[in-house]
């Protein structure tokens, strides 16, 4: 499930923003200033920022600006979403490293739309398509696991760790990379809870025979494998 900030002051926008989304799908966190918008950032880095441009304080564009010239977040996708509609506020809202500009009064579809444009082009696998690796069918919009019409119960953890394993399969990745990307890279947990996760996860699609295609290599990390030598019978 993508992870989206709106970043709005007018709490009735922001509000009908984040109803339209949570229709949609995404998980939603509402921050009503730069300063709130900066804290949900570093306590969780979301898969997209919606921006309005003038906020108590610091402005959107400053906001943008600071993240572009951050490495943690340089690339975090960014719409502006604004009713400052001039020619000249465009470019400087796109100069300040914003993805996308959509001015007030909007269309919640078309920034719906924008938004899943955005996450193609910059976060593909934060989409909520279905993933097919081997014999395994997630369905993120359904939140579904199953193999051969037969499903897979598993607990929301496990589920957005496979959801990783499953848009990134045959690659590697460390104990502190799956904590970044599935936990948040500003969650406090130890990096040996993985294991614990990891086990959980195996014994759910040992129930269809999948267990091996969660692999770990030894002293790097775990892999999810699509090879046939890896699947039961």
């Amino acid at each position: 499930m993508s992870r989206i900030l709106v970043v709005e002051d007018e709490s009735a926008i922001a509000e009908l923003i984040s109803i339209n989304l949570r229709h949609a799908g995404f998980e939603v966190t509402i921050a009503g200033s730069a300063t709130q918008a900066q804290y949900e950032v570093d306590r969780v880095l979301p898969d997209l920022v919606v921006l309005d441009w003038m906020l108590p304080g610091q402005s959107g564009v400053a906001l943008a600006r600071q993240w572009r010239g951050a490495a943690r977040t340089k690339e975090l996708p960014v719409i502006m979403l604004t009713a400052r509609a001039e020619e000249g506020d465009k470019i400087a809202g796109l100069d300040a490293g914003a993805d996308d500009y959509v001015t007030k009064p909007f269309s919640t579809n078309e920034l719906l739309a924008r938004i899943r444009a955005v996450l193609r082009r910059k976060a593909p696998e934060a989409l909520d398509s279905a993933v097919e690796v081997g014999p395994l069918l997630l369905d993120p919009g359904t939140r579904r696991v199953s193999r051969d019409g037969t499903e897979v119960k598993l607990g929301p953890t496990e589920f957005r760790l496979l959801h990783f394993l499953m848009t990134h399969p045959e690659r590697v990745h460390s104990r502190s990379q799956l904590l970044d990307r599935v936990w948040g890279d500003h969650v406090f947990i130890e990096e040996r809870t993985i294991d614990v996760h990891v086990k959980r996860l195996r014994e759910a699609l040992e129930r269809v025979q999948c267990a091996r295609m969660i692999e770990t290599v030894r002293g790097a990390g775990y892999r999810l494998t699509q090879q046939s030598s890896a699947l039961s019978a």
